[in-house]
């Protein structure tokens, strides 16, 4: 699938894991202000096609959570998990063709209580 930020500086090639089955929200404390769902992609799933030097990184916390967006629109792209580092989350809305609003309910995922916390 591709992928691009608002602004279109980044483009994205993303090859999901299940499609868009994974689609889920996580209510830590920075996706829950985030409020973007994502859905699942493995490692050598996301590409970054054009605008790598558009991307910014930002983490917090433990770190292992590494959440990039593009430094012109804002947008948030893609984040490598924390919940498993070896799988990147992908803002849903991103994604052509697909769009948040047809997915009916998203589930979430429990982020305050993750056990890098304990």
């Amino acid at each position: 699938m591709k992928g691009t930020c608002h602004c279109g500086a980044v483009e994205l090639r993303v090859t999901l894991s299940d499609g868009l089955n994974t689609a889920r929200r996580c209510d830590c404390s920075f996706c829950a202000r985030r409020g973007a769902a994502a859905v699942t992609a493995p490692l050598d799933g996301v590409e970054v096609v054009r605008g790598a030097d558009k991307l910014t990184l930002y983490t917090f916390g433990t770190h292992t959570a590494q959440h990039h967006f593009c430094s012109i629109c804002g947008i948030y792209t893609h984040h490598r998990r924390r919940s498993n580092p070896n799988e990147y989350g992908v803002n849903l809305g991103i994604l052509e063709g697909a769009h948040p609003r047809d997915m009916g309910d998203i589930g979430w995922v429990d982020g305050i209580n993750h056990p890098s916390d304990r």
